[in-house]
């Protein structure tokens, strides 16, 4: 699946532009705050609908304009080109392909499998277990439909289940019980799978990159660790059921499983420097692509946005050479920073107050 040309109007500082990118690899150049990552975001949200940077899309509409839209015409996977706009006007979101209108935002997931690389992915790696657990979340639901139906349930049981908690209601938190402990335990062994696939490609491109020999591997931890059925987590919750009540929240599940980055000495974020934590987030989305790529046989399209720019010249050319299982790839870079020199059919931008404009002497410089 790739783009072939995105038209985007009145979001964030671009306020209209067409830009050809049908091509494996388009790179976007210019200082801070011209648009590169508004650029990025704008096929984020053609990918899922939402943005990586606000929760509230009318803070991505362009000052002073009532909404913003978003088209572009794609490829399939069976080679046909379609088209997809999302826009934004009067606190709504529409959504169409091929001028039918997408009712769930899970349809459009298998259709642009996307990853972003932004800054805050460090947060996998030194932040909160609900980081963590976010990203494994995420990279599974990108591959499953059935993980994030589950998902997506277990979220609904356990507001519900709160709500009872909170008023002690022990007869409706009962009939509550089961469906989260239905839903809780594939989740359980969705992810223990997903671990396991991880760590047989985590922690060999993290060494090859850094150029270290550590023996990093994600640990995963239940919240309902030896709980071997549903029956078994039921009788679990009714057994702890005073404590949910007093503490008016449902303190055990699924919501509360913990992933750590463990080296030998202990957890990686209180061991690794600020640049090898800074490179195992990025690998982190490395592996996510190649992960998926092994679960589906299908190539994601990857949003690199500046992440590299903490990266020496040596550890951002390792970065580059093991980015390669992908469909189609769009990168930021400030101007005359340091960058791949062997994609010679890669578009280059100039990216300006919003605007983009091709950078032939980019490319031929590029070419030779």
């Amino acid at each position: 699946m790739r783009f072939n040309n995105i038209k985007i109007s009145n979001f964030r500082n671009i306020s209209s532009i067409s830009v050809p990118t049908d091509s494996e690899d388009i790179v976007l150049i210019g200082t801070n705050g011209q648009g590169k990552t508004s650029f990025l975001e704008s096929i984020y949200m053609l990918c899922y609908g939402s943005s990586f940077r606000t929760q509230h899309l009318r803070e991505a509409v362009m000052h002073g304009k009532d909404g913003f839209r978003i088209s572009a015409e794609f490829e399939n996977d069976h080679g046909e080109v379609e088209s997809i706009s999302t826009s934004f006007s009067e606190g709504k979101r529409k959504i169409y392909i091929d001028g039918k209108e997408v009712k769930d935002r899970k349809d459009l997931i298998y259709i642009f499998p996307c990853i972003a690389f932004i800054h805050e992915d460090i947060q996998f790696i030194k932040g909160e277990p609900e980081e963590r657990r976010r990203f494994f979340d995420q990279m599974m639901s990108l591959y499953s439909p059935f993980f994030f139906d589950d998902m997506r349930s277990y979220r609904a049981v356990l507001i519900q289940r709160n709500a009872a908690v909170k008023t002690g209601d022990k007869s409706l938190i009962s009939l509550y019980n089961g469906r989260l402990a239905s839903f809780g335990i594939e989740i359980m062994k969705a992810r223990a799978e997903a671990v396991y696939g991880f760590n047989a490609i985590f922690p060999y491109i993290f060494n090859e990159v850094s150029g270290l020999s550590i023996d990093l591997e994600i640990k995963y931890q239940p919240s309902w660790s030896g709980l071997e059925s549903a029956d078994d987590i039921v009788s679990y919750l009714e057994d702890n059921v005073d404590r949910d009540i007093i503490l008016k929240t449902t303190t055990s599940g699924i919501h509360r499983d913990r992933f750590t980055v463990m080296s030998p000495n202990g957890p990686f974020q209180s061991i690794g420097s600020t640049g090898q934590i800074r490179l195992c987030s990025i690998i982190f989305r490395i592996a996510e692509a190649e992960y998926f790529r092994k679960m589906t046989g299908k190539k994601p399209i990857l949003l690199i946005d500046d992440v590299l720019l903490e990266l020496d010249d040596v550890k951002r050319a390792k970065v580059l050479s093991v980015l390669d299982n992908y469909s189609q790839a769009f990168y930021t870079f400030l101007p005359r920073e340091s960058y791949f020199g062997d994609k010679g059919d890669a578009l280059y931008y100039e990216v300006e107050d919003g605007r983009l404009k091709e950078d032939i002497n980019e490319r031929c410089c590029t070419d030779k």
